[in-house]
């Protein structure tokens, strides 16, 4: 049996189980990512709302561009994605799932269209270092993807199918099951495109862009007994991609890649103290072929092994302690890879103190031992001050890190094994203005990176990674949320705003592909069984070489959508989407036109 099937059968057998739908008004709710909950209050986070996420393309890099400050370089639609927050790289963004950072061993980052948005309850982003709790890449800041179990009896489903331009298929299907004792949601998800679009202002069309992938996620839990819960967690994505052609050059390039994630947590709760114990398994594969007729292709993998044990005593309401201490085995290989395991064990201590109403405070430290690098002693420290009702303050300053990766490490003919990780100190200051139904958040901020791994030639001419830059960061970030219920409807209105230098020590060049300015803007409206929103998209002008010398232009993007909802089931919606709505011809990579106007169908049922 394939895994896919086991994954059909589970959610089969949760429907059976329980074929009825009952709800009860107390509801006991779980998350494996406590850090988040219980030690951000010093930093900005932004929860992303199931209507949010719901009006939003599948992958994980259309809901944040439109939603959060962080840039995007993406290769087109369905290919390589990249971010930049706080105008850090791409592998200084770390990804986490479920409290366990997922970003690749491979080449140290997270491909954000492998994700599935919609797989997920809950998608937070929290801006900042993050790297006592998470470890290795949260110094730009750290993306949460959690699963929820709603300890409740329950049962509900959801089924979601999406047509759009260039013959663009999706489907989604959702699970919600559960008693007192027992919990589960699952999710299938499955897009395909033939993705054949026209480059604006060219008679070239996107050839060899095809892709499709397929998902499944699902989570469990059971309650052993009052003091003790046992959860599983699993997550699949299965893709294949052709890389599209460029403005210069066709291409007959493919790649298809596999993830698995699986974790297994025991949650014991004894009056003030609680401990946790994490087992977890990642998998990572990959096959790519220069030319897809032919079955020649380069591969790797990389498998993951983590055991962690997560202690909190709670003093009292007001004074909170978190340990843990976690074991980490990574066994890579590959055609272009030298086989290699490498050890990694790690010891973290937090505490948050809410001292009075109105002032609290958050403090950490963590050290990383390993046997293929050490890092330096990490700490992070923030207070949170209620100045008045409408007026906080946050301050937080940070130490953080970036490991290297296999491939700097072990990577055939070119892989330096003396390699340090990249480190960072930070501190940020953010003010949030609350009045009635409107939010304003205000934060300024700055980092300075040290030992900043490159890959450069050598005098022999073999590009080979060192320690070789220092660069520091500096901007600032405004979110604003507004909400208006009104007898014709209720509106709302959400923006982002991201200022944002940076640059190389010594250098007042701006680094490639990080926009000085980058906004979004959203406003909706809903009334009885209608919903419409409007959204808007503006990033600066990037340079696309390290001396400025070549330039992307700014530019707008926009896109309008509705939905109407009709008395049937459990509910059913019908609803439309226009992206791109003035056709504007913008490139996010240089030579790569992304697509013009294009359109989305959907249909959404519930029963």
């Amino acid at each position: 049996m394939t895994f896919g099937k086991q994954y059909l059968l589970i959610l089969l057998l949760c429907g059976l189980a329980h074929a009825q739908q009952d709800t009860i008004a107390l509801k006991e709710v779980l998350i494996a990512d406590t850090q988040l909950r219980d030690f951000s209050a010093t930093q900005s986070v932004i929860q992303l709302s199931d209507s949010v996420i719901s009006r939003s393309a599948p992958s994980l890099t259309s809901l944040l561009l439109y939603n959060s400050t962080i840039y995007f370089k993406e290769n087109g639609p369905g290919m390589v994605s990249s971010p930049s927050f706080r105008g850090t790289t791409a592998q200084q963004t770390a990804v986490v799932w479920n409290g366990i950072n997922i970003n690749s061993q491979l080449n140290g980052q997270t491909d954000f269209n492998t994700l599935n948005a919609r797989d997920f309850q809950d998608i937070s982003v929290r801006a900042g270092g993050g790297s006592i709790a998470y470890g290795s890449s949260a110094i730009g800041g750290s993306i949460h993807l959690d699963d929820k179990l709603v300890f409740a009896k329950q049962f509900t489903n959801t089924l979601r199918t999406d047509y759009g331009s260039y013959n663009t298929l999706g489907a989604n299907y959702k699970l919600a099951a559960g008693t007192e004792k027992f919990s589960a949601n699952a999710s299938v998800s499955h897009n395909s495109s033939d993705n054949n679009f026209r480059f604006p202002g060219y008679d070239i069309y996107n050839d060899n862009g095809q892709y499709k992938n397929t998902s499944l996620n699902a989570a469990f839990g059971y309650k052993l007994s009052d003091k003790n819960i046992l959860r599983f967690y699993s997550y699949l994505f299965d893709g294949e991609r052709h890389f599209s052609r460029t403005l210069a050059a066709p291409s007959r390039s493919k790649y298809q890649d596999l993830n698995t994630r699986n974790l297994i947590e025991w949650t014991g709760r004894y009056g003030n103290f609680t401990s946790r114990l994490k087992a977890a398994f990642l998998n990572e594969k990959y096959k790519y072929f220069e030319n897809f007729a032919t079955n020649n292709y380069s591969s790797g993998r990389v498998r993951s092994y983590i055991a962690r044990y997560d202690a909190t005593y709670d003093f009292n309401a007001n004074i909170k302690l978190n340990a843990i201490a976690d074991f980490t085995q990574n066994k890579g290989e590959g055609s272009d890879l030298n086989s290699h395991k490498r050890n990694t064990g790690s010891g973290a201590l937090l505490l948050k103190h809410q001292v009075t109403t109105t002032f609290g405070y958050e403090a950490g430290i963590r050290k990383e031992l390993g046997s293929a690098y050490s890092s330096p002693l990490l700490f992070s420290a923030g207070a949170k001050i209620a100045v008045s009702s409408f007026y906080t303050v946050k301050a937080n300053a940070s130490r953080n890190f970036r490991a290297p990766t296999f491939n700097d490490l072990y990577w055939q003919g070119s892989g330096n094994p003396n390699l340090k990780p990249e480190s960072s100190y930070q501190a940020e200051l953010g003010n949030v203005f609350t009045q009635k139904n409107a939010t304003l958040s205000l934060t300024g901020y700055y980092i300075k990176l040290t030992d900043m791994l490159r890959w450069i030639p050598g005098t022999d001419g073999i590009w080979r990674p060192e320690n070789v830059d220092e660069a520091k960061t500096y901007g600032g970030e405004a979110l604003l949320n507004w909400n208006k219920k009104t007898a014709i409807g209720t509106f709302t209105f959400s923006g982002t705003y991201a200022y944002t230098i940076s640059q190389r020590a010594g250098s007042t060049a701006q680094m490639m592909y990080v926009p000085k300015h980058k906004a979004t803007a959203s406003v909706a409206y809903s009334h009885k069984n209608i919903s419409a929103y409007y959204r808007h998209l503006f990033t600066g002008l990037v340079y696309t070489t390290t001396d400025m010398s070549a330039e992307l232009d700014a530019y707008n993007v926009s896109g309008i959508g509705a939905q109407y909802s009709f008395n049937l089931f459990s509910g059913l919606s019908l609803g439309g989407q226009v992206n791109n709505l003035y056709g504007e011809a913008y490139q996010n990579v240089a030579v790569r036109p992304m697509p013009g106007r294009n359109y989305n169908v959907y249909l959404t049922l519930k029963f």
